[in-house]
């Protein structure tokens, strides 16, 4: 056995335990104790949540030194979880795991939002300032405020496993993904050639490394600058495109529903026996579920720890708001266009950003594969820049913040090989350290419960009196 086949044998291994039942149980466990801890929060103070957090799109406030606006820091941890995963991902579910993955899907939604809230909560309230006078924050910084010197160890699991993550989920895939998309869309017009494709995707790679290291080394306000004007540009495109497919295709609406409802208990009845295990329907929604909205993962609290905010609670809110943006509006839109489309579904085998798109021509015709091959590659460049706000966040905790500049430029120059190599293990080991996160964080949060019911009543009784 090869070197390389040894190393794709461990990763199967140990990624099949992490995105597997053990870690689904713990994160779906931990989502369902702060939820009980709470009160359900993110179901009694829905209403509230999104009064308080929407209004912030149309206000123009200026943020402290060295932080982000509250709109800036949600755009930023937005640029992180809505990417390929809200287009591949979810196509991935239902193919595998039939509509009902979907149904699963929002489950893991709800519980996530209470997940996320918490999260952000802490990284708020245990946050510190650096060396530059900027704000850092997240979970290895609430666990070491919060849990004290005796869990540092734990910290530094989450910091590293993060700083080996970011080069892969975070940069090199979504280069790749970028690539393919213009590649695809050039190609369907006889613009691209085949011996044009390894010249051309050796430019691309250069120009996003450069679009890259332009705004990350612009440091964390031009990267709240730039999140806060792609992200709402790219979630409104793709939402409008995928409007149009429901309401151009709304008399097959309620079938659908009715085979995400039944499909979730019963996937034989709608996949034609094909998929026949009502467990696997389950796995498959929740574990893309949380892939994509990373609630019980941590990264987007980091992002969240900049905001220029009081009250942690408040800043909470906007987890909230995440995860309902991200899976239940993106996710579901993207889930309803691939099944009202009518475009054939290969139930029981691997599919990805392609059955999506299909879904889209089917609907409109070659033309849109233009705009969607533009949503994706803002999807996947907002991802890269998201990404790294993390990287150096766990970079400068593992080490300080002189490791900052060194880590970004290896962040920047990964995208070029990314962007004109086969990415298939890398991709699987990068997915496995991003499962890894979960395991420091999710004891943290399990530990801090406490302090999160305490800072949500005290909140909500201030805001009451």
């Amino acid at each position: 056995m090869d070197f390389l086949s040894m190393v794709e044998q461990v990763n199967g291994a140990v990624n099949g335990f992490i995105w597997g039942v053990p870690a689904m149980a713990c994160i779906i466990g931990v989502g369902l104790w702060l939820s009980l801890c709470t009160g359900f929060v993110q179901l009694r103070r829905f209403g509230y949540a999104i009064r308080h957090t929407l209004g912030k799109v149309f206000g123009r406030h200026q943020a402290g030194e060295g932080m982000l606006t509250q709109f800036q820091a949600v755009c930023t941890a937005l640029a992180g979880t809505v990417g390929t995963g809200n287009i591949a991902g979810v196509a991935g579910a239902i193919a595998i795991g039939g509509p009902g993955a979907v149904f699963w899907m929002w489950v893991s939604a709800f519980l996530g939002m209470c997940t996320k809230f918490a999260e952000v909560t802490l990284a708020v309230h245990f946050r510190e300032y650096n060396a530059q006078g900027d704000v850092v924050g997240g979970p290895m910084y609430y666990i070491k405020n919060g849990l004290g010197k005796g869990w540092h160890w734990l910290a530094v699991l989450f910091a590293l496993f993060g700083m080996l993550a970011v080069f892969g989920t975070g940069n090199a895939t979504q280069a790749n993904t970028i690539v393919s998309a213009i590649d695809t869309a050039l190609a369907n017009y006889g613009l691209l050639t085949e011996d044009m494709t390894g010249t051309a995707n050796l430019v691309l790679g250069c120009v996003i490394a450069l679009l890259v290291g332009l705004i990350l080394f612009g440091g964390v306000k031009r990267i709240g600058r730039v999140t806060e004007k792609l992200v709402p540009f790219m979630v409104v495109l793709y939402i409008v495109l995928g409007i149009g497919v429901l309401v151009l295709n709304w008399e097959r609406m309620p079938g659908v529903l009715y085979s995400i409802i039944y499909g979730a208990f019963n996937p034989a009845a709608v996949t034609g026996g094909v998929v026949g295990s009502a467990f696997l329907c389950l796995q498959k929604g929740v574990a893309r579920g949380i892939f994509s909205n990373e609630a019980g993962l941590g990264t987007g609290s980091i992002a969240h720890a900049c905001a220029d905010v009081g009250q942690p609670v408040q800043q909470g809110l906007f987890g909230i708001f995440e995860v309902f943006a991200d899976t239940i509006v993106i996710c579901t839109l993207t889930a309803l266009v691939i099944l009202c489309s009518g475009t054939p579904v290969v139930y029981g085998e691997a599919a990805g950003a392609e059955l999506t798109i299909a879904g889209f021509t089917e609907v409109y015709g070659g033309w849109v594969s233009i705009l969607m091959a533009l949503a994706m590659c803002c999807f996947a460049f907002s991802t890269i820049i998201g990404w790294g706000l993390y990287g150096a966040r766990c970079v400068e905790f593992l080490f300080s913040s002189r490791a900052i500049k060194p880590f970004m430029a290896l962040y920047v120059l990964v995208a070029i090989p990314g962007a004109t190599l086969d990415l298939g293990l890398l991709w699987s080991i990068a997915e496995t350290f991003n499962g890894l996160m979960a395991i420091p964080n999710l004891i943290a949060l399990l530990l801090l419960s406490g302090t999160v019911v305490r800072l949500t009543r005290a909140y909500f009784a201030g805001e009451k009196a």
